[in-house]
């Protein structure tokens, strides 16, 4: 699939289904999607989720960039989302999610994962949908929101391969719901460096 924005094409994982419209891309994740490691050793299903999650990937261009998107799921259930991915093989990914919470409020969701999976909420965002960002600089990745004002900070980090075997895109998930739409629009890729993560400029 090749979204006008994006200078890579994007490949569906296996099972799920993408529309490209005029704006961007739009997908459904259906119940009992997501991508998650539990810490506790207890679960865990990282590469047997993502064949069942909704994943749209692709392999950036060399050296740093960002990558953003509006992003407006209908949260109807806990841990609805609509996600950027990270992802360099199933045990070494990342995702940045616009989630509905246990306490039934839109946030901004992160999580890292090598080999488990921690999970750390950001804000609370007061409207239907959210700006997120990913960048790659070198071989640290950073994840931005924006909050109306400018980006905020949401987290810095690294995971083995990322400067070189790095795949970025779009997950739908609907862990506890009957599933998941999502809107993915005004997406925008840069070739740039942020000067200052924490800032996000």
């Amino acid at each position: 699939m090749h979204v006008a924005a994006l200078p890579f094409d994007l490949h569906a994982s296996e099972g799920s289904a993408w529309t490209l419209t005029s704006s961007g891309v739009e997908g459904t994740a259906p119940a009992g999607t997501d991508l998650f490691v539990d810490p506790s050793g207890l679960s865990g299903v990282a590469a047997e989720t993502l064949l069942n999650a909704h994943t749209l990937l692709g392999t950036p261009p060399q050296g740093d960039f960002t990558l953003s998107a509006r992003v407006t799921p209908d949260h109807r259930a806990t841990f609805d989302a609509g996600v950027l991915l990270a992802w360099v093989d199933d045990t070494n990914w990342a995702k940045l999610c616009f989630e509905r919470s246990p306490a039934g409020t839109a946030m901004i969701v992160s999580v890292v994962t090598r080999g488990v999976s921690d999970d750390a909420n950001g804000f609370v965002v007061n409207a239907p949908e959210a700006r997120i960002r990913l960048a790659r600089v070198g071989n640290v990745l950073a994840f931005h929101a924006h909050d109306g004002d400018g980006w905020s900070f949401v987290r810095a980090f690294t995971l083995p391969g990322v400067a070189d075997a790095l795949t970025v895109g779009f997950e739908v998930q609907s862990p506890t719901g009957d599933g998941c739409h999502v809107v993915f629009d005004d997406i925008a890729f840069e070739r740039r460096t942020l000067g200052d993560l924490r800032s996000g400029d």
